[in-house]
């Protein structure tokens, strides 16, 4: 397979920009700074758009560089919501009748692995957007009820919404054509709002670094200038109007103090209340260029973009850009897909591993930072020293990650990881690789040999799937990587040791301890310790470690045809998995009359 798409893959910088932006950085554990460890509560919703992230940055299909250094994404307005519709809205953990809950729909359409060609799909109301009434209901809503989604709303009635599509395409490296179609599904001419926003992760304000970059414009072009990064030109097609503003929180909104002249929202406040927040000198750390469309009934207009280097003068038109990157996109997937492959079953497997792709994320989080605060801020609560994840002081994160997703879980997951990988192995061996050996790195893995979980407690078990995902990715990535094997084998062998010293309490080759199901409900909360002395012999746990030690065999034994020194650790699996199977039978959770495996609470 040469096709264009896999060439491009053969050289890093084509993956320098992509859809690492989340799509929601608040109620994060990251951007928790509270007392007691709400993290929903610390910051919500409604500080988004006025309150500056410390650790990432959210928005509406959006893209950054691989450091989120700069980010683009759109905001919409249809000219009745209270707010710009700038993220992605939800119910948090406690409002959800079923926990947090996005209550919108977009779809992320296609994307190559490199992200030379992405699409993304979002249907917008017309009317104004129901924020209080799907908290509302859904609160009155218990567990044993549905949810009340924004359809039932009624808000979609008469097809009285945008359906917007954004089309990224690849020139170069970085040279990224931007479409917009904007298509009035309703029986009415309507205006929309659209500002494609440009602005620069804050590095300032943290008594860190205080150099400040800026976004400058020159007509219908934003201009930017950063220290580390080579200045940017977004350039739109001239029927818009440059809003500038800071990339900081809106002091007197939130605290009632005084703060920046020309806060985060200040574009906000512009476009939706008339008000001269904006900055009349056209320079900041953030800025839109504000269009307002009009749309017949039916009707489809569209905008063109332009994000790239400002020593660089696109030559490709914008229009040839596009066709190209959908026809090596079309290339790309053809070949990966089977001749037996129905329509249906092609179009199912595109875009389940383009939503795979999209939902990569620049994931930043220094433990030890966040614990103690940062110079030019206060000073974090005491209790935090005690509070969650102050036994991972050593973990930190500054690097683009596969999320479980990007709304509900803008967060890694060790074993979701694991999953992740095989699947991307398809379309990207290297990036799947990549992956796993991250997540076993020293800045990941803790000294003892745990792997992190999740950001909730990354003190928290998750199974151990990580060498069976390696096994799988070397296989589908051809079978002869032997380094990236060997590499993966000594780290996971620190982790086997972390499970047997720490989750196999009694010695006696039965595991407990740790959400170790196959994300089964459990009448007790298994990773906290039990009400009562004695403890939970895990059927599922100590499935997983019979399964590890197979795993662990097979690398073994797959090393030791170029290496017989893998031969005793072959020997050792193999043996270390009899005891566990012996132990599953003469420690009682093997059920000979049910036919089953149960948890067994021994007492003393």
């Amino acid at each position: 397979m040469n096709d264009a798409e896999r060439a491009r893959l053969a050289d890093p910088g084509w993956k320098t920009w992509g859809p690492y932006l989340s799509e929601r950085s608040w109620g994060t554990v990251r951007e928790d700074y509270s007392e007691n460890g709400d993290a929903w509560g610390s910051f919500p919703h409604d500080h988004a758009r006025s309150r500056t992230y410390r650790w990432n940055e959210d928005g509406l299909a959006g893209i950054c560089d691989d450091v989120q250094t700069l980010c683009l994404a759109f905001a919409f307005w249809n000219g009745r919501d209270p707010i710009l519709k700038e993220r992605i809205f939800g119910l948090t953990g406690p409002q959800g009748n079923h926990g947090e809950d996005a209550k919108e729909y977009w779809f992320y359409e296609d994307c190559t692995p490199t992200h030379s060609w992405m699409r993304w799909r979002y249907f917008y109301p017309q009317a104004e957007f129901p924020y209080s009434r799907l908290v509302d209901e859904n609160a009155r809503r218990g567990a044993g009820d549905l949810e009340f989604e924004l359809l039932d709303t009624g808000i979609f009635d008469d097809d009285r919404y945008w359906d917007i599509v954004v089309d990224y395409a690849k020139a170069d490296i970085d040279d990224i054509v931007v479409r917009v179609t904007i298509c009035n599904a309703g029986p009415d001419t309507a205006t929309l709002h659209v500002l494609p926003t440009l602005w620069f992760r804050n590095t300032w304000s943290w008594g860190l670094d205080d150099r400040r970059p800026s976004i400058s414009t020159a007509g219908n072009t934003l201009i930017t200038s950063h220290h580390a990064l080579p200045s940017m030109r977004l350039s739109g097609d001239g029927r818009s109007a440059a809003l500038f503003c800071d990339n900081e929180s809106n002091s007197r909104r939130l605290w009632n103090v005084d703060g920046s002249a020309f806060p985060k929202d200040a574009i906000n406040d512009r476009v939706v209340h008339g008000r001269d927040t904006t900055n009349p000198a056209l320079t900041g750390t953030k800025a839109a260029l504000w269009y307002q469309i009009e749309v017949a009934a039916g009707g489809t207009e569209a905008i063109t973009l332009r994000l790239h280097r400002g020593d660089v003068n696109p030559v490709a038109s914008a229009i040839d850009v596009l066709a190209a990157r959908r026809a090596d996109a079309d290339e790309f997937y053809a070949a990966l897909t089977p001749a037996s492959t129905s329509d249906q079953e092609t179009l199912v497997m595109r875009q389940a591993l383009g939503g795979m792709l999209w939902s990569k994320q620049f994931y930043h989080y220094d433990v030890a930072r966040w614990l103690d605060g940062d110079p030019g801020q206060p000073t974090p609560p005491a209790a935090r020293k005690v509070g969650r994840n102050a036994g991972w002081r050593h973990l930190n994160n500054h690097d683009v990650i596969s999320m479980p997703d990007k709304w509900e879980y803008p967060w890694y997951a060790a074993w979701d990881l694991g999953f992740h990988t095989v699947a991307l192995a398809h379309v990207d061996s290297t990036f799947a690789k990549e992956q796993l050996i991250l997540l076993c790195r020293e800045w990941f893995m803790h000294p003892n040999g745990q792997l992190p979980a999740y950001e909730w407690s990354f003190g928290d078990v998750n199974p151990p799937v990580h060498a069976w995902a390696a096994l799988q990715v070397f296989e589908i990535d051809g079978g002869n990587d032997f380094e990236f094997l060997e590499r993966m084998m000594h780290k996971l062998l620190l982790n086997f040791t972390w499970w047997v010293n720490r989750k196999d309490a009694d010695g006696n080759n039965v595991f407990a301890g740790g959400f170790l199901g196959l994300d089964n409900i459990g009448p007790i909360d298994r990773s906290a310790p039990l009400p009562i002395d004695g403890a939970l012999e895990q059927s599922d746990g100590t499935s997983w470690m019979a399964m590890y030690c197979l795993d662990l065999l097979e690398m073994s034994l797959t090393l030791a045809r170029h290496d017989p020194t893998y031969e005793d650790l072959a020997t050792k699996f193999f043996e270390h998995f009899a005891l566990i199977a012996e132990a599953m039978y003469s420690r009682g959770l093997w059920d000979e009359e049910d036919g089953f495996y149960y948890d067994v609470l021994a007492t003393t």
